[in-house]
């Protein structure tokens, strides 16, 4: 049994640095084309020219995603666009639609292909279809449980990978299947601009009556019918490895550096954990603590335990317990100053802890608070990208993240 990869979101050049220092085995990006993940920053072909060194350099693997349904128009250009890829020195990319497979055999026959969630696998016949044709890995769709999940590791050839999402935001759509946003406001879920309408807040309005609208009441805080929680399988990595998944797969190219960081952190340390000694394995709450200081729905575990009934909820609302404020750019170890860009405010009489990829979050106090770019003390640094010098009281590293407890808790 080879060690399963875990494989993070890199929504641009900045998190894909942050996911594979803080422990991912690879990422997965998009480009200037063919992505779900139009309102991601995704990579110019300098930045991937980048990524892929700095990843490579490090024994790590990048994949880019070319997930979209293509329409007649979205064809054109893609085969050039997969060659350039090729060239480029990715590992895989990351498919969903027949004609950008057939497109990639065609132009670049010995770039690998991992089939998309998008294309709702859900059976092991179908996993065996598509890597006959060619894939190398098939990302399952995300309703299977782990019986499911099982039988078909149980039943495809050796060389066929199965990935699955172990982490991050869940679709009211199978297996993001969605027409809503499209219908309503013309932005395509399908084309990477889903306006998350599942999430809004509605009424029931009777044909006869109109203008009187009557809430569907499910609480005193709201009515969020559609609304997912975030699926967190931390407590199961035992499970997850014995099912015969090779990539642990985290959602989230359009989150946070925080987020980036935080999520690939814990599942890396349990995944190691685990893998070092299964037998004597033990769940660390340290791994639960990190990822709820990173802003989420309330988790749950998706489908892998049959469950049903997860994808309604009370509230649409975001815990936003926790925050980044800043990431060490330098740190003096003679003088004890840290040069940090700012991410959130933060008052020099904030309790900061500080999250890194190495160690345990530990607590420091700052003072001496001095802003670079205009060259005088200060208290507060509240500009966006604000370079801020502090005195500490404990030695920091280059990529440091200061974190602050957000008082204001959950919006």
């Amino acid at each position: 049994m080879r060690k399963p990869e875990i494989l993070a979101p890199a929504g641009n050049l900045e998190k894909l640095k942050i996911a594979i220092d803080f422990g991912a085995d690879a990422v997965y990006l998009g480009g200037s084309k063919l992505n779900l993940r139009a309102f991601s920053n995704n990579l110019t072909n300098e930045e991937m020219v980048e990524g892929i060194k700095y990843c490579h350099d490090r024994g790590k693997k990048v994949y880019v995603t070319l997930n979209v349904f293509a329409r007649n128009h979205d064809l054109k250009g893609a085969g050039d666009y997969i060659k350039e890829l090729y060239d480029l020195g990715i590992d895989a990319i990351i498919v969903a639609d027949p004609s950008l497979i057939s497109i990639a055999k065609e132009v670049a026959p010995k770039l690998e292909l991992h089939l998309s969630t998008q294309a709702n696998t859900v059976n092991w016949v179908a996993t065996k279809f598509w890597y006959d044709l060619g894939v190398k890995r098939v990302v399952l769709a995300r309703e299977l449980t782990f019986n499911e999940i099982n039988t078909i590791t149980s039943n495809i050839p050796e060389g066929c990978d199965i990935e699955a999402f172990v982490h991050g935001s869940m679709c009211i759509a199978y297996s993001g299947r969605c027409l809503i946003s499209n219908y309503m406001l013309g932005r395509d879920a399908n084309k990477g601009i889903c306006a998350n309408a599942c999430r809004f807040k509605y009424h029931l309005m009777e044909e006869t009556r109109p203008g009187e609208y009557y809430p569907v009441i499910e609480d005193d805080n709201g009515t969020y019918i559609m609304n997912s929680k975030d699926l967190c399988m931390i407590h199961y990595i035992p499970e997850l490895v014995k099912s015969g998944i090779y990539s642990f797969k985290i959602e989230g190219r359009m989150k946070s550096e925080f987020y980036v960081a935080s999520v690939v952190k814990a599942y890396r340390e349990a995944l190691d954990s685990y893998w070092e000694n299964p037998d004597k394995f033990e769940f660390k709450q340290e791994w639960m603590d990190i990822l709820n200081k990173v802003s989420h729905r309330q988790y749950h575990t998706g489908f892998f335990l049959g469950k049903s009934g997860e994808q309604n909820y009370d509230e649409s609302s975001y815990v936003r317990d926790y925050e980044i404020v800043g990431i060490v750019k330098e740190y003096d170890e003679k003088t004890q100053v840290a040069t940090i860009l700012q991410k959130n405010r933060v008052f020099e009489s904030d309790e900061i802890e500080v999250l890194r990829a190495q160690s345990p979050y530990f607590k420091i106090k700052i003072s001496d608070m001095f802003d670079v770019e205009k060259n005088v003390e200060t208290n507060v640094a509240n500009r966006a990208h604000m370079i801020f010098k502090v005195k500490v009281d404990k030695p920091l590293q280059k990529n440091d993240m200061l974190v602050k407890e957000n008082k204001t808790l959950s919006v």
